[in-house]
């Protein structure tokens, strides 16, 4: 009778300090701080770079994108409204948006600027 070729279970080995490791798997080093230090790095260079039109169209753009959607599905109005409705949703929520991105730039810039206490 043949046998079936099932495929080899690795062994997890405890240590003394309690910790369960798999074999050939040691540990993770010590990358996980370094990452963290890169992850700050990269966020406080996102908040520190000066809000620009062409992100706040982005972000308009699939708000207003959504806002057609919702309109001809949840209040079952014709295509040619939603679409209407998006367009001129998309002309208020470009400067709305950019007018915010603006006036949270400039309050982190003072923040940052201010003297510690």
């Amino acid at each position: 009778m043949a046998q079936t070729k099932r495929k080899r279970r690795r062994k997890h080995k405890g240590t003394q300090a309690g910790t369960i490791e798999r074999a050939g798997r040691t540990g993770r080093g010590g990358g996980r701080e370094d990452s963290k230090e890169a992850a700050r790095r990269r966020r406080q260079e996102r908040l520190d770079r000066p809000p620009n039109l062409r992100s706040a169209a982005q972000r308009a753009a699939i708000a207003a994108a959504l806002f057609g959607v919702l309109v001809v599905v949840v209040f079952h109005r014709a295509a040619v409204q939603g679409v209407t409705l998006a367009a001129l949703m998309l002309v208020v929520y470009i400067p709305l948006g950019y007018g915010m991105d603006k006036a949270i730039y400039s309050f982190r810039q003072r923040r940052k600027a201010a003297p510690k206490k």
